[in-house]
Formats: C-alpha cells, structure tokens, sequence
C-alpha cells in the first residue's frame, strides 16, 4: 500500500475536492506548478504524470476516486485512451 501522507496523494484528494473530472495531464500541470523552477523546460510537469496516474489508481481501488471514459465510469482495469478524473460521487462533466 502506498503512503497517505504521499504529496501526490493528498494533491490529488485536494485538488478534485470540486467534484469536477479533470484530466490527468491536467493534473500533472497543476502539481509542477507548485513546484517550478524557472529554469525548467515547458514539458517538466511530465516528469509527474506516471506518479499522478500511479497515484490515481490507487485511490481508485481504495474506492476514492474514479476514472471516466467518454463520460462514464471504468474500472481500473478497464482504463484505456482518454480519461478523465474524479472523485467518487462527483458530478458528471468538468
């Protein structure tokens, strides 16, 4: 099991506080903005979006957050292409 103090992990707890879907590209952005250095190339929030995916997932299978697919919940297992996501029970859209 992952850490619950983890940055990752309460970055994304916080920001999809809204209930609104967000990308994790998205989210990746929001993370390294917090975190940039100027001398950083544009494309370093890259450097966080296997972590925020990773993270993700595994919020999703404690049943904290959840992956959407063309607007519709998946499963973890079931993700694939674009995604989107959220916090469980958030409403659709975003």
């Amino acid at each position: 099991m992952t850490d619950p103090e983890d940055p990752i992990r309460l970055f994304l707890l916080s920001a999809l506080a809204d209930g609104k879907s967000k990308a994790p590209q998205e989210l990746a952005r929001a993370f390294h903005a917090g975190r940039a250095k100027p001398s950083d190339p544009p494309d370093a929030w890259r450097r966080y979006l296997t972590a925020i995916r990773q993270q993700a997932l595994s919020l999703a299978r404690l049943d904290e957050l959840e992956f959407l697919r063309k607007g519709k919940p998946v499963t973890p297992d079931e993700i694939k292409g674009v995604i989107r996501i959220r916090r469980k029970g958030g409403a659709a859209g975003g």
